[in-house]
């Protein structure tokens, strides 16, 4: 039972509450929960809801049906965002849980400085975001390496630091976890340690991110209970590992529970990571294993990788070799997108200045000073709260970041412009409806207008309406055009609905919240039918799963600089956008095309779009991918300027798959 005290309780007041429930045989625990001070109270007492939630200072009581009632999402029904690390740790600030899908890389121990440091600079150029490893080695056998103790800990801290990566190690006794805390990011409890209870306790109370392993052994509910140890004692922030539990089968080392993640998501509101080094221990079936997990709806990997995995010293053989989990990290950005999640990437620390080919970048706030955090200025998208555009922006920018609604696109741009946004999200092509041709010609009327990024978000439709309709009561159905040729097929089933055009899906939605409009219905996304408390009548319309929408980020230009905002990190471009037009002559974008090819660039998309004014005259939209050779697209760009006229540059930026 969860007993939610009034806002400024009074000392007296929560006083008398915990003796009311003590006096009935409840054991209690005070926590924070967000902005709520509760009281929990657990074991066998019996009390009359009713009348305690009538006593002074107690704002509602929600009784629970669950033994771990802090990590119920009965308690909590929305998704809780673990965070860790951040300038107070001096390494970056991940968040584990939402809509970005967060991997965790390094050797399973550490065995020398150098070691570490070389996992650390490997991983994080794949794309992992925080650096594992033990410095503390709890083994089945007393003769096995166990570990560097406080030593390897400093070593990985140091690697940590260097790669600008929280780390998580670890913790095998109460009495190391107080030697620990200020060195960690995040406290590791082991499989073993899973019901470890007085380890448990210790380690909730010193307040730090927890990943928690289950047991092999265990069942969902005790690994939930564990949980609830350690956020009794004091932790907030609790992320569940599922790693294989013992069952007959011998040819893995364990068996990956898949079930138990949608299972423990339903249950819980913590997030769910997976580990899969652990779970199959053979390294040539870890990365199907961890595909599979991001697939059934895990918030991340935890994945042993070692430069020379022959010559490890604790688990070599589940380790994968530097390439493999490089492949592994390109093969989840590519599904990612499918379970409707992105990869999370984090800034690379600043080791001097940074260039994007012909372009330098700066990083700076909305107001054209230098930015201080990458939340000092919000990010702007088009529609109302719930459209596609913002789901694509919290991807980017993650679910916390400021928000900057828009009217319109032209207004995204203007207040990328104007500095009211540090940047903005528009859509450009969708792959069943083709090119949002409105936003390729704001890039012309927007010549300080640049593109820094670029998203790819799977677009789910549905069909939503008020709480009492219902298919046959409909005779309206709102949408942005694109929602209209995206479900070309179903809306063909349905001759008689007149078809409604808005600004954007999400629009289409508030509208009918705003009316309580019953005949109306909407297509749109199921984040929108939440936001504005309607119903999705049916859910998967579109005409084709494989329906993408292409968004780009965009900020703005400072004379020759480009502001890129901090969470794009500083990876170097391999992708870039023009456009141009060619003389009226024969073989004049076949020149171009010629320069492209000879030196070996890959040209992505050709579209032409007719020039204002200028009847029969046009406009060639190019995406390219830039080379690894330094100088060559430099070198193409100053001869395509050569060949063509109204040469612009839209932007150079790292692609996604």
């Amino acid at each position: 039972m969860i007993v939610v005290l009034s806002k400024g309780v009074s000392v007296h007041d929560k006083e008398m509450v915990r003796i009311y429930l003590k006096d009935r045989g409840f054991s209690i625990r005070e926590q924070s929960l967000g902005e709520d001070e509760i009281i929990g109270a657990s074991g066998k007492g019996t009390v009359d809801i009713r009348e305690l939630s009538l006593l002074p200072g107690v704002e509602r009581v929600a009784a629970t049906s669950k033994p771990y009632e802090l990590a119920s999402r009965e308690t909590k029904a929305e998704d809780t965002i673990v965070s860790i690390g951040g300038a107070a740790q001096s390494s970056g600030l991940v968040k584990i849980g939402g809509s970005r899908i967060s991997v965790i890389a390094g050797p399973c121990a550490v065995e020398s400085r150098e070691q570490i440091m070389e996992t650390a600079a490997m991983v994080r150029e794949s794309g992992a975001v925080i650096l594992r490893g033990g410095a503390f080695k709890p083994r089945t056998s007393p003769y096995a390496f166990q570990g560097l103790g406080m030593k390897g800990l400093e070593y990985m801290k140091a690697a940590g630091e260097a790669q600008g990566m929280p780390i998580v190690t670890e913790v095998v006794s109460p009495e190391l976890a107080v030697q620990m805390k200020d060195i960690t990011d995040m406290f590791q409890i082991g499989a073993r340690n899973m019901q470890n209870y007085e380890l448990l306790k210790k380690v909730g109370a010193l307040g730090k991110p927890v990943l928690l392993k289950r047991g092999p052994s265990a069942t969902i509910e005790e690994w939930l209970l564990s949980a609830e140890y350690l956020l009794a004692s004091g932790t907030q922030d609790v992320v569940l590992c599922e790693r294989g539990i013992r069952t007959f089968e011998t040819y893995t080392r364990n068996t990956l529970d898949i079930s138990a993640i949608p299972v423990v998501k339903a249950l819980s509101h913590l997030p769910v990571i997976v580990d899969p080094s652990h779970a199959v221990g053979i390294r040539a079936k870890v990365s199907s294993a961890g595909l599979a997990a991001i697939a059934a709806g895990a918030d991340g990997l935890t994945i042993e990788v070692h430069p020379r995995p022959d010559e490890a010293l604790s688990d070599g053989p589940q380790s994968l070799y530097p390439e493999q989990f490089e492949r592994l990290m390109r093969d989840i950005e590519a599904l990612a997108p499918v379970v409707g999640k992105e990869l999370l990437r984090t800034p690379l620390p600043s080791h001097g200045g940074c260039a994007r080919h012909t372009e330098e970048v700066l990083v700076q706030a909305g107001d054209g000073t230098e930015a201080k955090e990458p939340g000092d200025t919000p990010a702007a998208f088009s529609g109302e709260s719930g459209a596609f555009a913002e789901q694509a922006l919290m991807r980017v920018f993650g679910e916390e970041a400021p928000r900057l609604r828009c009217p319109s696109f032209r207004a995204v741009f203007d207040a990328v412009l104007d500095g009211s946004a540090m940047a903005g999200i528009v859509p450009v092509e969708n792959s069943l409806a083709g090119s949002v041709h409105e936003n390729y010609d704001l890039f012309l009327r927007y010549p300080d207008i640049a593109i820094v990024g670029e998203l790819k978000l799977r677009i789910v439709h549905c069909l939503i309406g008020d709480e009492k309709a219902d298919l046959d009561t409909i005779k309206i159905v709102r949408s942005h055009p694109q929602g209209f040729a995206q479900c070309r097929d179903f809306l063909d089933k349905y001759p008689l609905w007149q078809l409604e055009a808005c600004n954007d899906t999400a629009t289409a939605v508030a509208s009918i919240a705003r009316e309580g409009a019953t005949k109306v219905a909407a297509i749109a996304g199921e984040a929108a039918a939440k936001i504005h408390g309607l119903k999705v009548l049916k859910m998967g319309i579109e005409t084709n799963p494989l329906n993408y929408t292409r968004f780009v980020i965009i900020t703005r230009r400072i004379g020759e600089k480009v502001s890129v905002p901090p969470s794009l990190g500083s990876e170097s471009p391999n992708k870039a956008s023009l456009v141009f037009s060619v003389p009226d002559t024969p073989g004049s974008l076949f020149a171009c095309l010629k320069i492209l090819s000879e030196r070996g660039i890959n040209l992505s998309k050709l579209e032409s779009r007719p020039i204002q004014g200028q009847p029969w005259r046009y406009l060639f939209y190019v995406d390219v991918n830039i080379p690894g050779s330094e100088g060559t697209f430099d070198t193409v760009i100053e001869e395509l300027k050569t060949k063509t006229e109204d040469f612009r540059f839209l932007g150079a930026y790292r692609g996604s798959l």
